[in-house]
């Protein structure tokens, strides 16, 4: 039932149907209406029909998976019967009781990549086949200005958030296609990639390329109608990746708790569509800050804070350093 019948239902009681208040109701209803009928048409023309999910057997992928957004999805899967693939550097514990499987994996690394390909085949392949679902969501953080980065950490940053895309979209992708059920790829971008910031550039181009690549595969893909994607832009989350920073403004930008992303994403691959899920509400229209003038740019950039709130910034280093001496983070 749409959440405005209720109100409507009562107001229907104590007034008459051609009272102003009740037109007005029933005219502010019937808006809403068709504003959700749009919405849903209008998500039906860009995304196509759904594909068919059965938990039991999709294989599902997911880079970065030992901390923060990717492993709250991981752990969700895992616990409903899915057959979940966990690709990071860093270890995880306790992967049984989370029916995951880890491989340990440098997606940087297009060598390793190939590698756990052919592992995470060789286990499932003869239950289940190929992989269903690759989602993106490894990332790292440098946290400094660009003269201050060097040459090494520029290339890190770029091979992990943005190549690592490349890697593993070719290597997963064949087989998805190659399935009679299809499967989801979920890019996991920024905000940032819009808008840029200080303190962040290398990261900043990195999702800007990563968004862009999402678009261009999605496009490509129109052949391939049971290959779902779904294009994940969040502003600042509260996970270790980004560990010491404050937003500046909590009203203009609150920080995003990794659940409720989960929760849409995983909602997004369980009814098999394609999707862009950004959260909080400004990084659905992050697009338009571009056509603002210049002049109005610059003034939404002061009062916002963008480039104040890295200064602040520890990042994942730090919260593992401190795990390792058992001090509280």
């Amino acid at each position: 039932m749409d959440p405005w019948i209720i109100p409507l239902c009562f107001r229907a009681e104590h007034q008459a149907w051609d009272t102003r208040p009740m037109v007005v109701s029933i005219a502010w209803a019937t808006f809403v209406t068709l504003l959700w009928m749009g919405n849903l048409l209008s998500h039906k023309i860009a995304y196509g029909m759904h594909r068919e999910v059965d938990l039991q057997e999709e294989v599902i992928v997911i880079t970065g998976g030992t901390s923060g957004l990717g492993l709250l999805i991981a752990e969700v899967y895992g616990m409903r019967g899915a057959t979940v693939a966990v690709l990071d550097t860093k270890p995880l514990e306790s992967t049984e009781a989370r029916g995951i499987t880890y491989y340990q994996c440098d997606v940087s690394d297009k060598g390793q990549v190939s590698r756990v390909a052919s592992e995470i085949e060789r286990d499932v392949r003869i239950q289940l086949g190929t992989p269903t679902v690759l989602i993106n969501n490894a990332a790292i953080v440098v946290g400094k200005k660009l003269l201050d980065m060097s040459v090494d950490e520029v290339d890190r940053s770029l091979k992990t958030n943005l190549l690592s895309h490349f890697y593993t979209v070719k290597t997963f992708l064949p087989g998805m296609i190659n399935n009679e059920t299809g499967g989801t790829i979920v890019t996991v971008s920024s905000v940032i990639g819009h808008l840029g910031a200080a303190q962040l550039s290398d990261y900043a181009a990195a999702k800007a390329g990563v968004t862009a690549l999402h678009k261009s595969l999605a496009a490509e893909l129109k052949e391939c109608p049971e290959i779902k994607t779904i294009l994940v832009t969040p502003g600042q989350l509260s996970t270790p990746l980004f560990h010491g920073v404050r937003t500046p403004n909590s009203f203009i930008a609150p920080i995003v708790e990794p659940i409720d992303v989960a929760k849409e994403i995983i909602k997004a691959i369980d009814l098999g569509l394609s999707d862009h899920i950004g959260m909080p509400l400004y990084a659905r229209w992050v697009d338009w800050y571009n056509v603002l003038p210049v002049g109005l740019q610059k003034i939404a950039r002061s009062v916002s804070g963008i480039d104040r709130g890295m200064k602040t910034f520890i990042g994942r280093k730090a919260t593992e350093s401190k795990e390792k001496d058992g001090s509280p983070i």
